[in-house]
């Protein structure tokens, strides 16, 4: 069966053709390559220029006067230092609980089969049609007062990790990868006398890093880039996120160094992504055959 495309492969096979499918290769990847760097320029030069030029209208594609300055008097005005040690505090915590919690959710739901697993894993997926917005007053009014315990969780990093421990999407993907694991591995491990935690410990996470780091990299982008959560619950200025701390002081400080602030704000996840965007599409694609 011969495969469609826009362009047939005797048109392709003249010089005409050829010219014609580069020119548009080309224009799209110009357009795309402007659309995803076009905002990365403009925060970096913007962090560079002086105060009038930052905001200046029309504005200024490149600094008259570059001063790199900016960036060294954002991380010491606005104590970027305090602020990122607190984000990644955050962000590796949730980690340390989803990793545990998410594992054994899906671990169960794939392998140990629990009675009412369908049902189970249907309403988690139920519970990613519910805006997150929607989510923010009941969670707010549970951590003010945790039943049962009785604790008021506000200022305390268990007000960040409890939320996201329970993330029904990271749920689904390890169950979806779990599901290809073939299950004569399982059963061989089970007949040399392996139970079930040490079939999950020594069989299954060993061979589950790929989609194991693509659900890393979302439980540290997910705790990164919240903003709203973070500014309910963490009304102490020492244990304030990143994204907090900066709109808390963006008011106090010049334009060009709140831009400069950003630009390095963005670059732990933009560095994140860049090192490990292998990985994350091969665990994303990992799962969808069964082997």
């Amino acid at each position: 069966m011969s495969t469609r495309t826009l362009i047939s492969p005797a048109a392709l096979a003249r010089p005409r053709g050829r010219l014609l499918y580069w020119l548009c290769f080309a224009l799209v990847v110009v357009l795309f390559t402007l659309a995803f760097l076009g905002p990365l320029y403009w925060m970096v030069s913007g962090g560079l220029k002086t105060t009038q030029e930052a905001v200046q209208t029309p504005p200024t594609w490149v600094p008259g006067s570059v001063h790199p300055e900016n960036y060294r008097r954002a991380w010491e005005v606005m104590d970027l230092a305090r602020l990122l040690l607190n984000t990644l505090y955050y962000a590796f915590g949730a980690l340390a609980f989803q990793l545990v919690l998410d594992v054994a959710a899906a671990y169960s739901l794939s392998k140990l089969r629990p009675a009412l697993g369908k049902a189970i894993l249907g309403m988690m997926l139920v519970t990613l049609m519910i805006p997150a917005t929607v989510l923010v007053v009941p969670q707010y009014l549970t951590v003010l007062d945790v039943p049962i315990v009785e604790r008021n969780l506000l200022n305390s990093p268990w007000a960040i990790w409890l939320p996201s421990v329970t993330n029904a999407f990271n749920i689904f993907l390890l169950k979806r990868f779990f599901d290809s694991i073939p299950k004569e591995l399982l059963d061989a491990a089970s007949m040399d006398g392996a139970g079930s935690l040490r079939v999950l410990w020594s069989v299954v996470l060993p061979i589950s890093r790929p989609i194991l780091g693509v659900v890393s990299i979302f439980a540290v982008v997910g705790v990164w880039k919240d903003f709203l959560w973070p500014m309910l619950v963490l009304p102490d200025p020492t244990g304030q996120t990143l994204a907090v701390g900066i709109y808390s002081l963006a008011t106090s400080v010049p334009e060009n160094v709140l831009i400069a602030a950003l630009t390095i704000a963005s670059l732990p996840t933009l560095l994140l992504f860049l090192v490990f965007q292998r990985n994350i599409m091969s665990g994303l694609t990992a799962g969808g055959l069964k082997g």
